[in-house]
């Protein structure tokens, strides 16, 4: 049986904490990577890109997002490539907020989920310096009191590690947890964690096949979120 858009009933389940993916999830920080993108391209006399196509490549990371924009990057050394996703990374760590909003219906989740009294953390593959930073920029830092970023341990999402160690800067159970993101790492990762996961449909993930991640539940708004986060 498919996950329905919303969680069944939960029994004994109280939820002490959400931790949330950030681009894609609680973020569309689309316009500004495409941007940090097309200075690169520019740089090297390509035409701009549009974002038609560029969105599904975000949750998959800057090496990702350069193959999809830069013409024979899959090709380059090791170090070609590593010094393009550090020019990637430097223009777009230059100007992280521009155009980078929440996603409808975030910001009253979050006032409520805050109201509930329950924790939030963000469990992201972005670098981590750049996920604080932006975080800060938009004034949504002290919301979250644990940020781990893909470069913060050992191991990144799907991994169970990231979850795990949230939760427990959190104090609470992962099975007390939701895990919420817009790919399949975070719901692997969630679910190998302990935690429920939730899928979310409004993210840059190709949610054709959403069904089959092996979510426990699917929302197509945040406000499902809360009806399971604080019923």
């Amino acid at each position: 049986m498919n996950p329905p858009d919303s969680m069944p009933a939960a029994g004994t389940f109280r939820c002490r904490a959400v931790l949330f993916d950030l681009d894609g999830t609680v973020l569309d920080t689309a316009p500004d990577l495409l941007r940090a993108l097309n200075v690169v391209r520019e740089r090297r006399g390509l035409p701009m890109l549009d974002d038609k196509g560029f969105r599904l490549e975000i949750s998959r990371g800057a090496r990702a997002m350069l193959g999809y924009g830069l013409p024979g990057f899959a090709s380059g050394t090791d170090e070609d490539r590593r010094l393009l996703v550090e020019e990637f990374l430097a223009v777009y760590q230059d100007d992280v907020y521009r155009d980078t909003i929440l996603f409808p219906g975030m910001a009253a989740l979050m006032d409520a989920l805050e109201a509930a009294g329950i924790a939030m953390a963000i469990v992201t593959n972005k670098p981590e310096r750049m996920a604080v930073a932006l975080l800060e920029a938009m004034g949504l830092a002290p919301r979250f009191p644990v940020i781990l970023g893909g470069d913060s341990l050992p191991e990144r999402k799907p991994h169970p590690m990231p979850a795990r160690v949230a939760c427990d800067r959190l104090g609470v159970h992962p099975a007390t947890a939701l895990f919420v993101g817009d790919d399949p790492r975070d719901i692997d990762c969630g679910r190998a964690a302990g935690c429920r996961s939730i899928a979310v449909r409004w993210g840059y993930t190709d949610t054709g096949d959403i069904e089959g991640w092996g979510a426990d539940a699917i929302v197509a708004h945040p406000r499902q979120l809360l009806a399971m986060a604080a019923p």
